[in-house]
Parts: structure tokens; sequence; C-alpha cells
């Protein structure tokens, strides 16, 4: 009953909570939720003795106490026989177990000693999967909360005065008109601050897209190199309950153990034991799930980090692409005009946080914000200027003027120098 009241401590942390700002994208969750989740659930799994019973169970001779034995083979690990895996002496019914029979000197063994660490390397892997989104809200601060906070029902404010339902604040059309007006002059004014935001997200979600390579690489030093074609050798295999099947060569369900021992005389005395290793139906699940998993973690971080690196040579290639996108999130036409002034006047961090800012925003109040951003750009030949006094800040680019060429249209800008 511990394990289940464990696991139902975990399932909050698998709601996706709306009210909360969005500050990543959904495969950015897919690590640090529901990745995390399914590696603690793992863990509780391992380490459920009540459902599984002891990890491993040996038997020996009547020379060796059996918790001695049992915990002795724990502790120092034990093995199989490669020559024992020979699928034709399995089948023919002369070895009882997959690699366990007779050892000699020259045989060539396989020592399992995976079982012992599998709880800690789960939970340590819980932990790197959450460091990225740890490091991530350090880093953005609560920027984009504290922007959009009381705006979350912009859609209700029909009244002169904010109105409170219950814990639903409602602001009204003035309240909504000076917050767009505070975070009109934030981005604005802080431009370079918005570049910074938007790059560490960038870093993050390439760090995530790494660190599912390096989870695959190190579970598969962890499992001998078998972790690698552990998912391609289960869909080959197709005789379930066959004698032999791939995963009893890395999850063996009865290994062989050699204790040693003084006799009476002071010789060495060799105690062979066979071992039940319970636990491995459970590992060998664990680890198909896993590697499944993972090739799924892996596709989509990729498909995240080649959709950022394509928005980035998009966005100001392509009228066509920065409509689809801003009305794909803010459910809202733009003014075509309106798109290319702000364009021309971010760089990539701020029209990625703009994206940020619109799917945190009802449609009506961020196409308010978008026309407002769009005019005030207009009216600046240097929007890279956060100086009050107007002087050129140093090392920032000017607007783009006169006409402006997309892939898709071109559409004349007025030039104000003229």
């Amino acid at each position: 009953m511990m394990m289940l009241s464990h696991l139902r401590a975990l399932t909050p942390r698998m709601r996706f909570n709306y009210t909360k700002p969005i500050i990543d994208n959904t495969a950015f969750k897919l690590h640090y939720k529901v990745t995390v989740v399914l590696l603690l659930a793992f863990m509780l799994l391992v380490c459920g003795r009540e459902y599984f019973g002891e990890h491993i169970k040996c038997l020996s001779d009547q020379g060796v106490p059996p918790h001695v034995i049992q915990t002795y083979c724990f502790f120092m690990a034990t093995f199989t026989i490669v020559r024992h895996y020979n699928e034709s002496l399995l089948e023919g019914g002369f070895l009882p177990h997959p690699g366990v029979g007779p050892i000699l000197e020259s045989d060539e063994t396989i020592r399992h000693t995976y079982y012992q660490w599998v709880p800690f390397v789960l939970f340590i892997q819980a932990i790197c999967f959450y460091i990225p989104h740890y490091i991530w809200k350090r880093k953005e601060g609560g920027r984009i909360r504290a922007l959009v906070e009381g705006l979350q029902y912009a859609s209700l404010a029909l009244n002169e005065e904010d109105m409170k339902a219950g814990n639903i604040a409602v602001p009204s059309r003035k309240t909504i008109e000076s917050r767009v007006e505070l975070i009109k002059k934030d981005i604005l004014l802080r431009l370079r601050i918005t570049r910074a935001w938007s790059h560490w997200l960038i870093s993050m979600e390439v760090l995530n897209l790494l660190h599912v390579m390096f989870q695959v690489w190190i579970i598969n030093k962890f499992l001998h190199g078998s972790f690698m074609s552990l998912g391609l050798n289960v869909m080959s295999f197709r005789h379930w309950g066959d004698i032999t099947n791939p995963l009893e060569t890395v999850f063996p369900k009865v290994t062989k153990c050699v204790f040693h021992k003084y006799g009476p005389s002071g010789a060495i005395q060799q105690h062979d034991a066979l071992c039940v290793m319970a636990l491995n139906i459970i590992h060998e699940k664990i680890y198909v799930i896993l590697w499944f998993w993972l090739l799924f973690l892996f596709i989509t971080s990729l498909l995240a980090v080649v959709w950022r690196f394509l928005s980035f040579f998009m966005y100001r290639r392509s009228l066509k692409f920065n409509e689809m996108v801003f009305r794909h999130v803010s459910k809202s036409k733009f003014n075509p005009y309106n798109v290319i002034n702000v364009v021309n006047g971010c760089e990539f961090g701020d029209w990625l946080f703009l994206y940020y800012l619109a799917k945190n925003m009802k449609s009506a109040t961020f196409h308010e914000l978008f026309r407002s951003v769009a005019e005030e750009l207009e009216k600046r030949d240097m929007p890279f200027n956060t100086e009050a006094d107007g002087n050129e800040e140093k090392g920032s680019e000017p607007i783009l003027l006169g006409k402006v060429e997309y892939d898709d249209e071109t559409l004349p800008l007025k030039d104000k120098r003229s």
C-alpha cells in the first residue's frame, strides 16, 4: 500500500496546469513532466518488494546457509555462460535454463551487476531530466507571468471598473488598455533582455535533445552495450514464450553464482548456486518501455529544434509564415503592414518572445498589443535604441525601410526619411 500511496503522490505532476503561463513547448514538457514521472514510477516499482518479493533467491547445497549465499550473490553479482545460450541445446532439453550449465575454465561469462543499481540510476535519470527545466525557470525569472498577470479574463471585460467574482478578477477596459501599454513599453525598452530570454529557451531545447542522446548512451553502457538494439530485438522476436527470447541474454531469470569458503581442513571449498532473479521480469519491461519512450522523445525533441531553426530562417523571409504562426496561437487575422513593421523592428529573440506572449494572452488583447507595438516601431528609425534621449545604442541595427521583400510577397513601406 505504501507504493500505491507514492504513485498517487506523483499523479499531480502529470497534470497540465492551464492557469500557469506557458514558457515552453510540448516537447519540453515531455522531458520534465512525463519522463520524470515515468522514471520515478519505475523506481518505486523496482523497490516494491511487497508485490514482487526478494530481488534474488539462491539455491545451494547444505554447506552454506541460504541467507548467506543470497546476500553474497546479490552484492558480488551473478553470471551466465555464453556457451549455454546455444539454441539447439535449449530446444532439445539438454539445458534447463538459458546461460546456465557446467562451467569450464575457458568459458566466456556475462556478469550481471546492473540489478544492484537500477533504483539509483532511475532516480538520478529523473533528476537529470528535470535539470534543464529548472535552469530555464531560473533564467526566465517569471517575466511572462509578470506581464500577462491579470489578463487571463480579458475577454470578459465589459465594465468600466474592475470586478471580482469569487477568486476570479475581471479587469475593466481601462485596466486592459493600461496593461497593454505597459507590456508594449516593456517590450520596446528591454529588447536586448528579451533576446537573452529567448536565447536561454533555445539553448535549453537543444540541451534537451543532447541530453536524450546522452541518456541512451549511458543506459547502453549500464546494460553492457545491449540497450541500443533492445527494442529492435524485441520487435523482431515473434515467438513469445519460447526459450530463445532475446531478453534472456540481457535480463536472465536464472543465473549462476559461486561461493568460496574454507572447509574443516582449511582447504577452499567451492559452492555453486542457482539464483532466481525475480525482479528481472520487471527490469526487462522497464527498459523495453524506456527504449521506445526515449526514441519517441528523441524524435519529438529533434522536431522541436528543427522547427525552432526553421522559424529563425523563415520569420523574416515569409509574410505568410508570420501570419500563420501568430494566427495559430492567437486565432485572429493580422494586418500585413503591422506584421512587417514588427518583423523589421525585432530580431528573432524579440519575435519569439512575442510568440510566447501570444500563447499566454487572449486573442483580442494580443491583437491590440501587436498593433500598438507595430505602430510604435514604425515611428522609429532605430528600434533597438533603449536610451530615453534617443541616442543610438552601440551595436544596434537600423530598421529596414523602403521596400521589404519576402519570398512569398512584397509590400511597400513608407520611408519616413523621405
